[in-house]
């Protein structure tokens, strides 16, 4: 149970309005309960006086009750419903900006061992698990409790003995049921959120990879995986089924026993009435209608296993310690921006060393240009720059500064990143050009979109308001890398760091680009990782790499000039 703790925590935010969801809830149960009870009462009252002949019974107050205590009823489940569940929302509002806000600190270094899918399932199916909570278990217990003792007290006005019998065996099944379904729905409830989550992830990969799978001949294969995942999945809700079924007919047989027992004690009389008449019928509906009470108490506790899977799944990541810690001193950045790199060495894992030994010395407003087979440590090396990681030995250092002392908010806004994969959210095109600079104007948003050659998107009727990404118009790979160099033109940082910027680019647009950027980068710090040679004599410096390494550095003349790695590559390439 601990491990709800900090979940539990949350619910004192909106404590007033969750409390309040519980009293009406519980009036909700009496007022059912006064209703059924009165009902029967009235009924078998109204049945003997007909029998016995009195024509002096008064109908009009009991029937006010039965309508009094059904608009009751009616108006509390209307407002329980309403102030329970936007609680609830609230509750899972602040989870999950909670839950998100651990996760970006983690990123990438803590979350690497995490696939996108499980990830996803995590934040959004295991939150949202976590509203049983509340809803299945909390609210349901205070409502029996409660009910337990008023229906208690309110019977003892006519027969203390039966209304202690009648409570305690109604407080013997609250507190017998709960456990017993708990421990038998825990195995069930824990299968069902590791199944969950097993089968998005191969359903995720199964569609993402419907090209390779296809080719390789293995799609049969992995949709059989697949497929028997979900049979899994599907047996253990159908074993979770059975389950609530046994817990809603065991209750049934104890309400039963309950109220045969409770008819044949008050035949014999109540209290100090040998002859209750009514008065039976009336304690045998509190009875029966009182039990209605307890039916959501075996299921609620079943789930509570689903709900403890979940809330531990979301733990294992929220209680993470970060890899990269920033500090709290701010730094303003100068205009220009020097970097100083010594013996830097970095791996991920146990796996071989992505960068050795690496140095590099960039004076401020220098364009350095990296070139190098894949692997070599070029886009690890972008990554250490924006402290996505820290490196094993060695040290970076901005104008002189440890980048370990910029803090995280100087350091984002003195770069200006151009990763290989661009993300398009799904948002206008307004909101996507606004993550970079969220004070700009439309007219400096359209000036960025014409300078990267997509004015054709302001073509749109919509202009700067149609949507992008899902339920929208999908950018091509071309015009998302485009969109990634509009967005660092619009921040406007000292410094620029472009992985791959002309990647998936025709030779024409390339060249605009190259150009942009030489425009843009003006002044500023500029450092491209490229495979490829157009527009690098521009660059002031240019850096082979090679086994984490560089292996070759200088101007285009000079290098050529040397007839060494990059003579090759551009051999090869004019060729």
């Amino acid at each position: 149970m601990k491990i709800l703790a900090p979940y539990l925590a949350l619910y004192r935010r909106h404590i007033w309005r969750l409390s309040l969801g519980v009293v009406l809830a519980i009036v909700t149960l009496l007022a059912s309960i006064g209703l059924l009870t009165l009902s029967g009462w009235f009924l078998a009252a109204t049945s003997l006086a007909s029998v016995a002949g009195l024509y002096s019974f008064n109908y009009m107050l009991p029937a006010a009750g039965v309508r009094g205590a059904a608009i009751i009823r009616t108006a509390a489940r209307y407002f329980e419903r309403l102030v329970s569940h936007d609680g609830t929302f609230r509750v899972l509002e602040h989870l999950r900006v909670f839950t998100f806000s651990r996760l970006i600190p983690l990123s990438p270094a803590g979350l690497a061992q995490y696939q996108q899918g499980d990830l996803l399932n995590r934040l959004v199916a295991d939150v949202d698990t976590l509203d049983h909570l509340y809803l299945r278990v909390i609210s349901p217990l205070a409502g029996a409790l409660v009910v337990i003792v008023t229906v208690t007290l309110g019977l003892s006005w006519l027969d203390w003995q039966l209304a202690v019998t009648l409570g305690g065996l109604m407080l013997l099944t609250l507190l017998l049921l709960p456990p017993l379904f708990y421990r038998a729905g825990r195995p069930a409830g824990e299968a069902l959120t590791a199944l969950r989550g097993q089968y998005r992830i191969l359903l995720t990969a199964w569609l993402r990879g419907q090209a390779e799978l296809k080719l390789y001949g293995m799609e049969a294969r992995y949709r059989a995986a697949l497929d028997e995942t979900e049979a899994q999945w599907q047996r253990a809700q159908q074993r979770q089924a059975s389950l609530t079924g046994f817990s809603q007919g065991l209750l049934m047989l104890i309400t039963g026993f309950t109220v045969v027992l409770i008819l044949w004690l008050s035949a014999d009389g109540l209290g100090t009435n040998a002859h209750p008449g009514a008065l039976i019928a009336l304690f045998v509906f509190c009875a029966l209608a009182a039990f209605e009470a307890l039916a959501p108490i075996g299921g609620a506790f079943q789930h509570l296993g689903q709900v403890m899977a979940s809330a531990s799944r979301v733990t294992q990541i929220v209680q993470q310690q970060p890899a990269v810690r920033f500090p709290e001193a701010e730094i303003h950045p100068r205009k220009n921006i020097s970097i100083s790199i010594k013996n830097l060495s970095f791996s991920y894992g146990s796996g071989d060393p992505a960068l050795q030994n690496f140095s590099l010395e960039v004076a401020a407003g220098e364009h350095i240009a990296l070139l190098g087979r894949t692997g070599c440590g070029k886009s690890t090396l972008l990554q250490l720059l924006t402290r996505a990681w820290d490196p094993l030995a060695g040290e970076i250092a901005f104008n002189d500064v440890p980048l370990k002392s910029w803090n995280e908010a100087s350091l984002r806004a003195a770069t200006s990143v151009v990763t290989q994969r661009v993300h398009l959210f799904s948002g206008t095109l307004r909101d996507n050009l606004l993550l970079a600079a969220p004070q700009a104007d439309d007219q400096r948003l359209a000036q960025a979109l014409r300078q990267v050659g997509l004015e054709k998107l302001l073509d749109d009727r919509q202009g700067l308001n149609a949507w992008q990404g899902e339920g929208g118009r999908q950018l091509s790979g071309g015009e998302l890398r485009r969109l990634a160099i509009a967005r660092a033109v619009l921040h406007e940082g000292p410094l620029m760091l472009l992985d791959e910027p002309t990647e998936g680019l025709d030779a024409e647009t390339e060249q605009h680009i190259l150009a942009l950027l030489r425009q843009v980068g003006q002044g500023k710090t500029v450092i491209m990782v490229t495979h490829r040679l157009r527009g690098l004599n521009d660059f002031d410096k240019i850096c082979i790499m090679d086994g984490g390494r560089i292996t070759e550095q200088g101007q285009h003349a000079e290098l050529i000039s040397k007839r060494g790695r990059y003579w090759s590559f551009h051999q090869r390439f004019t060729l």
